[in-house]
């Protein structure tokens, strides 16, 4: 990626059963354990869930005009700002039975974790389940 080149599947797919089994090991550690990763195919959150099946995903969802002006406002050494339109044409949003919560990145990165925060620990607040498995 550095060079400015996407990982296809095959690169993904060992990095990926890593990622699930750390998430897997991690489940019964005190308040779980948080992994970043685009997962932005629907395959991919799959071969995540097959190895930690409560997985919850956090979205964060916004538009490429924001995307793009944040990316651009940051030293990234493995995403270069070029890569952004083909990470979007890649992008599967979420399905009504991943269980996952949407955020909205022109809010504040402060409302954000409040907003994750709030959902992730308040009693009654939306959480949305899987449905599937």
């Amino acid at each position: 990626m550095g060079a400015g080149v996407p990982l296809n599947d095959d690169d993904r797919r060992p990095w990926l059963a890593e990622i699930g089994r750390t998430l897997r090991d991690g489940a019964g550690a005190d308040g779980g354990v948080v992994v970043a990763c685009s997962a932005l195919k629907r395959r991919y959150r799959d071969q995540l869930r097959s190895e930690a099946s409560e997985v919850l995903f956090l979205h964060l969802s916004g538009d490429a005009e924001t995307l793009s002006r944040r990316l651009a406002g940051r030293q990234h050494e493995f995403m270069p700002a070029a890569m952004l339109a083909s990470q979007l044409a890649a992008l599967e949003p979420l399905d009504a039975d991943e269980q996952h919560i949407l955020l909205d990145i022109g809010e504040s990165p402060a409302a954000l974790v409040e907003q994750a925060h709030h959902a992730l620990t308040e009693p009654g607040a939306v959480r949305p389940t899987r449905t599937n498995t």
